[in-house]
């Protein structure tokens, strides 16, 4: 025991600061605005935390500075907002989309099929370029005539913001169905498909892949085979299976948004890393800027397909309850009438604020730790990355991990981003602000420590609802009469003064390890 506490004399000392300044400030306010203030906090860190674990996910385990984190985050928010608010576009959209994926869902099938066809290196990539250009034409050409019922971002009667404001007051409008009258659709499926194909298999060719070629089973198709079928049953099943998801109680319909968000920030990731990131491991700034520019163009397709103005995302109805018996005085008052507020010590809680996030948060915090210490995935990625050649001299596709990996961080982001567009609600700046949150949190408690990654968010929260706080009841000054009450300016000038004091004690952080 003398020997840890020695070891760790600089760790233990800044947490007794920290919690004895935590229990100053629940001197300094009564006992129910210390108690809000302190959900609050523990909501902030939560959403902070989802995306400062995948960050540091990524960038401990592959080495790669995700900079397009935040975006992803934000891509996370509005997706989940299209499937909860507008499930027609998203039914509309399932088709094209799913038949896409379903080319690279063949990932293992193309080094296989270029295998036996043996070309000069100059040829092959010739005909990569040309394969590229042609696959990209024809989803172009059958993109822009597939029919998509959608909102116009020109027209604000249409727009998302008038969408999201009667989705808000419970006016639920189902919007006419789109049909297939520039394109027939079996042209449009056909199209898809070889485009996809075509695309994914370009692709391939760019790649320096030196893993060995696999040999075709029936397990190598059968994710592409259930890609397509997706597709095709969205297509024939379009209109039943919209006018289902638009009847469907909201708390269920929100659990789909938030299984559709994390899925589709999960491919995303995937896409990612085995498109533009894999080619990159070894040339580091080569991946800043590559991240850093999908940040920008995933920003810029946001405000086209979504418009500027910010909007909000309603609660599920097990948390948006109001009227008789709200709020809530227990949690039977709240089981009974689904109360969006509930009394705890005599402070007004927002139940899903301040109560479900924080719960998210904390099950998300075990569930990846038992994946990462108790799991055969976990092992791999451990021994992955301290002799990735010996791991492979055994079988194991680490390359594939890895993706899995990327695949899994930028899942958490966007399960971050749908669990905040009703809490905090969708603007295009919201995935920078949370981005740059995350990078202090994974400063403090250490960059490529998943426990740091936890404890450097809930300080971040916590800092920042506190100084919140203060700035509405004021610090009293010692000796004197005077009420000091922090400026918005200072919240995030707290967190960043926090992290410069945490450095300069312990360089790696809170529970950083020594490189």
């Amino acid at each position: 025991m003398n020997i840890f506490i020695r070891k760790n004399f600089l760790l233990i000392l800044t947490l007794a600061i920290l919690s004895g300044l935590l229990a100053v400030a629940e001197r300094g306010m009564e006992t129910s605005d210390f108690l809000i203030t302190l959900l609050r906090g523990l909501s902030v860190g939560s959403l902070t935390f989802l995306v400062a674990s995948g960050f540091s996910l990524i960038f401990g385990l592959l080495d790669v500075l995700n900079l397009a984190h935040g975006t992803l985050f934000m891509i996370g928010a509005y997706i989940g907002w299209t499937v909860f608010v507008r499930p027609d576009t998203f039914v509309d959209v399932l088709t094209p989309l799913a038949l896409i994926v379903s080319g690279f869902m063949l990932r293992d099938v193309w080094p296989a099929l270029a295998a036996r066809i043996p070309l000069r290196l100059r040829t092959n990539r010739f005909l990569a370029w040309a394969g590229l250009a042609v696959s990209l034409l024809i989803l172009f050409s059958v993109l822009t005539r597939y029919p998509i019922s959608i909102w116009s971002v020109d027209n604000y009667a249409e727009s998302p913001v008038s969408v999201a404001l009667a989705a808000s007051q419970g006016q639920t409008v189902v919007p006419a169905h789109a049909v297939f009258d520039q394109i027939h659709p079996a042209i449009a499926v056909i199209g898809l498909l070889l485009g996809s194909m075509l695309l994914a298999f370009s692709l391939s060719r760019f790649g320096n892949d030196t893993q060995p070629v696999q040999r075709l089973t029936w397990r190598n198709t059968i994710a592409a085979i259930i890609s397509i079928l997706i597709g095709l049953g969205a297509l024939v099943l379009n209109e039943p299976l919209t006018a289902m998801l638009f009847g469907l109680n909201a708390n269920w319909l929100f659990l789909i948004a938030v299984i559709v968000a994390v899925a589709s920030g999960a491919a995303l990731g995937g896409l990612m890393e085995i498109t533009l990131i894999r080619p990159l491991y070894i040339r580091p700034i080569y991946q800043l800027m590559l991240t850093l520019g999908l940040s920008a163009i995933g920003i810029e397709i946001v405000r086209s397909v979504w418009g500027r103005p910010e909007f909000t995302m309603p609660k599920p109805a097990l948390f948006n309850g109001s009227g008789d018996g709200c709020p809530a005085a227990s949690l039977s008052d709240w089981l009974a009438h689904n109360c969006s507020t509930i009394f705890l010590l005599d402070g007004r809680v927002r139940v899903y604020n301040e109560i479900f996030i924080p719960i998210v948060g904390i099950v998300v915090l075990i569930s990846v730790w038992i994946l990462l210490q108790r799991s055969r995935l976990g092992m791999v990625i451990r021994a992955g990355v301290q002799d990735r050649e010996m791991v492979e001299a055994l079988g194991i596709n680490v390359r594939r991990v890895f993706t899995q990996v990327f695949a899994l961080g930028v899942g958490l982001a966007a399960l971050g981003g749908v669990l905040a567009a009703p809490s905090v609600g969708l603007s295009n700046v919201m995935g920078e602000s949370v981005m740059l949150n995350a990078l202090i949190a994974l400063a403090i408690g250490g960059l490529t420590s998943y426990p740091g990654a936890a404890l450097g968010s809930l300080l971040v929260g916590m800092l920042q609802q506190f100084i919140i706080k203060y700035g509405q009841i004021g610090i009293p000054i010692p000796f004197t009469e005077v009420l000091f009450k922090p400026t918005p300016p200072l919240v995030p000038a707290s967190t960043v003064l926090l992290m410069v004091i945490i450095l300069l004690i312990l360089p790696n952080g809170l529970l950083g390890k020594k490189e």
